[in-house]
């Protein structure tokens, strides 16, 4: 019998040794990627005071203070507040970033930008249209592959005129 559990050891001693590289390389893996999916809508959202508040930061209060703000709903982008001077004021989440970005599903991930008159037109669509795809359940492929059949088709990707609801 002990001639048997001493011929077993080097199995088990095997065993141990491969579940530990397992878990090792498992938190490998989700160090490099810590958000692989996305996350459920609510964590992406912001209360809207604060959002407004996030997004009017990106410019100074002399361009921001007349701008449209438009924030993120459970349908998309929606205008909060009405603006005179052209500019649009937003606050993008993580899949904006790069498609190789660790951080593109991130719900922490969070960027204030205020756009010109010129980029609004041209930008702020593209933004428009990318959340869209995010917010009806698209993967990373299924977006880049929306993305450049909308541009393919020469769309002004973008379907939706800014600081209009993008839904």
């Amino acid at each position: 019998m002990k001639r048997e559990t001493v011929k077993m050891m080097p199995s088990w001693a095997l065993a141990l040794a491969l579940s530990m590289s397992t878990t090792r390389n498992a938190r490998a893996r989700d160090a490099k990627n810590p958000y692989p999916n996305m996350a459920p809508l609510e964590n992406y959202l912001m209360d809207r005071d604060a959002e407004i508040a996030l997004a009017r930061s990106a410019a100074p209060s002399s361009i921001s203070h007349d701008a449209t703000v438009v924030i993120l709903g459970k349908n998309g982008y929606e205008t909060a507040v009405e603006g005179k001077n052209g500019f649009i004021c937003i606050v993008e989440r993580g899949w904006m970033n790069s498609f190789n970005s660790p951080e593109f599903w991130s719900p922490k991930t969070r960027g204030a930008e205020c756009f010109n008159p010129p980029a609004a037109l041209k930008v702020v669509p593209y933004t428009y249209f990318r959340t869209k795809l995010v917010l009806v359940g698209k993967s990373k492929a299924e977006i880049k592959q929306s993305i450049k059949i909308a541009m393919g088709k020469k769309k002004n990707c973008l379907l939706s005129r800014p600081g209009r609801s993008a839904t």
